[in-house]
């Protein structure tokens, strides 16, 4: 399985009183992130599935990519992707989706980065997950412990100079 991780793009500032979960993307999120998954989908990006977050952030970058690489079905929602969530619990929500080609995930940080180490099996590893930014894992095996490889990340800088 390839497993696309990607960080939701950037968003507004929470007002007083409102909820972090309800928190939109920028125009600026939006374009980054598009030029992101421009330079993703020359790449092979096709997700057969996508998660996301519940968080409104993480749904409208899962919509974003869901239109940007023509992905068909709808997006499945799920707690395991929320920002304090466990990385164990992320591994298990993948093994339930084993069957899949390419699924991508939308969520936030710290979550993906810890995430991005757990599935490497290097749990003290440390990633600078910019907003936007797209990390490429390979899985073979679903054991319970993960094992994947690190195959790119795309930033959305280097999306930009692509361009």
């Amino acid at each position: 399985m390839e497993i696309y991780l990607l960080r939701h793009g950037i968003a507004e500032e929470a007002p007083p009183g409102s909820s972090d979960a309800e928190r939109a993307l920028t125009t600026e999120g939006k374009k980054k992130l598009v030029e992101v998954l421009r330079v993703a989908k020359t790449a092979g990006v096709r997700p057969s599935l996508i998660l996301t977050s519940p968080y409104r952030r993480a749904v409208e970058t899962a919509e974003i990519a869901k239109f940007a690489l023509g992905v068909k079905g709808r997006l499945l929602r799920t707690r395991a992707l929320q920002p304090m969530a466990a990385p164990e619990d992320l591994w298990e929500e993948l093994r339930v989706h084993k069957d899949q080609p390419q699924v991508l995930l939308a969520g936030h940080e710290p979550l993906l980065g810890q995430a991005a180490g757990h599935l490497l099996g290097v749990t003290d590893l440390h990633i600078d997950f910019k907003k936007g930014a797209l990390v490429r894992l390979d899985v073979e095996q679903f054991g319970p412990r993960p094992s994947a490889v690190l195959k790119w990340m795309l930033v959305p800088r280097l999306a930009t100079a692509a361009l």
